[in-house]
């Protein structure tokens, strides 16, 4: 959990331990347009493939998306959760072990990494293990939900891993379907979209848009859904929320919030069915999405 004091250090952005400055307090730094990459659901394990998962080349994937935007010299990289997984038959040495393997090659990126936590990331490990193991770019250490500014914009990132009652999700003691955003970090919520009126992009793994689905996608949810959803409608200021969780991709507005769910990495076989973005934002806070290999494209006029 994040304390008072915790809550202040992540509405900042730092790089190597120094705060950005902008020009202006909601300005652009620079003419051209912000970018940042994101990449969702590897669910890397040295393990063999199961149905249509294919663990292993997560690693190449993830290989073949961080030189992309290495090339394109975005702003950030972003990955939306079930960063890793664990063999079939579970083992927390080796668990950890998988983490710290493909911890590593996201840090080939050359700029300020971010991570949203997802309930295949506490598989076999504690949510503290797995924070313990990452790192979100300018902070001493990685939290499970935070905030941070870029060039004129403000990103929160939430974490929905926790059962109904309030209690981390740990070692695998939790049912995927049980989902909640706890109070705690609700109220953390509305007061830092008080602090940052700029506008804001939200991160966070598992879907917030499930009523604009047909049938029953609610178990791909957070229980608090709408209450969430709520809060970010009340600022006024949230473009757009991007989620992983639902590996098949989707794109849906609610009242004038955006929500996008990249597709997963983790399936199929090949560097065909890989998946990744480009996000961009422009001064007028159009928004464009160039999908990369099965990834969608999407563009957003405002």
């Amino acid at each position: 959990m994040v304390n008072r004091k915790k809550f202040i250090l992540s509405s900042l952005t730092f790089i190597a331990g120094a705060k950005l400055t902008h020009a202006g307090e909601y300005g652009f730094s620079r003419d051209k347009p912000l970018r940042f990459g994101i990449v969702t659901d590897l669910h890397y394990a040295d393990r063999a493939p199961s149905g249509s998962r294919y663990y292993k080349q997560s690693f190449e994937k993830l290989s073949e998306c961080v030189d992309l935007m290495n090339q394109e010299k975005v702003d950030f990289l972003i990955e939306l959760g079930d960063f890793k997984d664990q063999s079939a038959s579970p083992d927390e040495k080796e668990t950890l072990r998988f983490l710290e393997t493909i911890e590593s090659k996201f840090r080939e990126f050359k700029g300020p990494v971010y991570h949203v936590l997802g309930n295949h990331d506490m598989d076999s490990i504690s949510k503290d293990q797995f924070l313990s193991l990452i790192q979100n770019s300018g902070f001493s250490k990685a939290q499970n939900y935070y905030s941070f500014n870029t060039r004129g914009f403000h990103f929160i990132v939430l974490d929905a891993n926790y059962i109904r009652e309030g209690l981390d999700y740990d070692h695998g003691n939790f049912d995927w379907r049980d989902c909640h955003v706890p109070e705690e970090q609700l109220n953390w919520l509305e007061e830092d979209l008080k602090r940052h009126p700029q506008p804001t992009v939200v991160f966070i793994h598992q879907q917030l848009d499930g009523p604009a689905f047909a049938g029953d996608h609610s178990r791909y949810c957070p229980h608090n859904a709408d209450r969430i959803r709520a809060i970010l409608e009340q600022s006024g200021n949230v473009l757009i929320a991007f989620q992983g969780h639902y590996h098949d991709g989707g794109f849906n507005v609610i009242n004038r919030i955006y929500y996008y769910t990249l597709k997963a990495v983790i399936e199929d076989s090949g560097a065909e069915n890989n998946s990744y973005a480009i996000v961009e934002i422009s001064k007028d806070k159009s928004i464009t999405i160039k999908g990369y290999r099965k990834a969608v494209s999407k563009k957003i006029a405002r």
